[in-house]
C-alpha cells in the first residue's frame, strides 16, 4: 500500500489561533491556549496517523520582532519551520493584513512547497469582511490556496485536513504509529502550569516565568510532581505566591485538574518559586530550558 507522510507547519502572528487549530487536527490538547500573545514559546509537534498517512503537525510561536534573547530563540523555532515543511499553513485572523515580520512574508511568497492560507475566526465577522479578505490575500499571496475557517468552532477544519492529506508526499512514517508528540511528559506539566500563570497574572509576570519540573514519579494510580516556578526578580516571587499563598494555591489546584485529565490518573503536585535572575537573556539558562537549539 502507498503511504504518505510529511511535516505540516503552522505559522502566523500571535493570537491567530494556531494552537487551537493544532489541537483540533490532533484531537488532543497538546498546545496551551490563552488570550495573551506569546503563549507558545516552543515548536511542538502533534502526530496524526491514518491507515495510509502520517501528518506531523508543528505549532510554532507567533511571529514577532524579537526584543530579547528568549524571543530571538522563539523566532528560531519559526525559521526552522520553513526548513523542513512539506506543506505550510499560514494562519491569519479575519481583518489581518500583514505579518509582523516582513522577511517571513517574503519567504512565504517565494516558497516552493504548497501554501494553504487559512483565514481564521470567520465567526467573528460577516460576509463582506470575508469577501474583502479573500480578494486582498489572493493578490498578496497568489501562490496560496485559501480556506475560510473557524478553528474554535471547528468550521472548515475537516476540509483543510483532507486537503493536507492529498498534498502529503509519498513516504514511510517518520514516527511510530502510536506516538502523539515529540515532547516528553514533563514538557506538558510545565506548559499546563505556565498556562495558569498566563491566565491569572498581569503585566510582565507571565513573560518572566519559566517552569522546571524537578520530580515526576509515576505510580499505578498516582503521579507525584514537584515543579519550580522560575521568576527573574524577588518582587515577582511575592506576586506569584500571593497573600497567604492564595495565588500559587489557585495555580496548583487548576493545574492539577488539567494534569489529571491529561494523564488520566490522580495527581499530587507541589509548586515552589525561585528567583533565576534575568534568565530570559542568559544563553546558558535558555539552553537549559530547551531554547537556543
Amino acid at each position: 500500500m502507498d503511504h504518505k507522510a510529511g511535516y505540516v507547519n503552522i505559522i502566523g502572528n500571535p493570537n491567530v489561533g494556531k494552537s487551537t487549530l493544532m489541537n483540533a487536527f490532533v484531537g488532543e490538547r497538546l498546545s496551551i491556549i490563552t488570550s495573551k500573545a506569546q503563549t507558545t514559546r516552543h515548536r511542538i509537534l502533534g502526530i496524526v496517523n491514518g491507515d495510509d498517512f502520517q501528518m506531523v503537525l508543528s505549532d510554532t510561536p507567533g511571529i514577532i520582532k524579537p526584543a530579547y534573547e528568549l524571543q530571538e530563540s522563539m523566532m528560531g523555532f519559526v525559521r526552522s519551520a520553513f526548513e523542513d515543511a512539506d506543506v505550510l499553513l499560514y494562519l491569519i485572523e479575519l481583518g489581518e493584513k500583514e505579518l509582523k515580520e516582513e522577511s517571513f512574508f517574503e519567504k512565504i511568497k517565494n516558497a516552493k512547497i504548497p501554501i494553504l492560507l487559512l483565514i481564521n475566526k470567520i465567526d467573528k465577522g460577516n460576509e463582506k469582511m470575508l469577501q474583502e479578505a479573500l480578494e486582498l490575500w489572493q493578490v498578496k499571496l497568489p501562490n496560496a490556496e485559501i480556506f475560510a475557517i473557524s478553528a474554535l468552532e471547528n468550521f472548515g477544519v475537516q476540509e483543510v485536513f483532507q486537503r493536507i492529506v492529498e498534498l502529503l508526499p509519498q513516504s514511510p512514517p517518520f514516527y511510530p504509529k502510536d506516538q502523539l508528540t515529540d515532547k516528553p511528559e514533563r514538557f506538558f506539566v510545565n506548559e499546563i502550569i505556565r498556562e495558569k500563570i498566563l491566565m491569572h497574572y498581569k503585566k510582565e509576570i507571565p513573560y518572566s516565568v519559566e517552569i522546571d519540573t524537578e520530580e515526576f514519579f509515576e505510580e499505578e494510580k498516582l503521579l507525584r510532581i514537584r515543579s519550580i516556578i522560575m521568576v527573574e526578580r524577588e518582587s515577582q516571587k511575592g506576586i506569584i505566591i500571593g497573600h497567604k499563598g492564595n495565588a500559587i494555591k489557585r495555580v496548583g489546584v487548576e493545574a492539577r485538574k488539567d494534569l489529571e485529565a491529561f494523564f488520566g490518573k490522580q495527581v499530587f503536585i507541589e509548586l515552589r518559586v525561585k528567583v533565576n535572575k534575568d534568565w530570559r537573556s542568559n544563553e546558558n539558562q535558555l539552553k537549559r530550558f530547551g531554547y537556543n537549539g
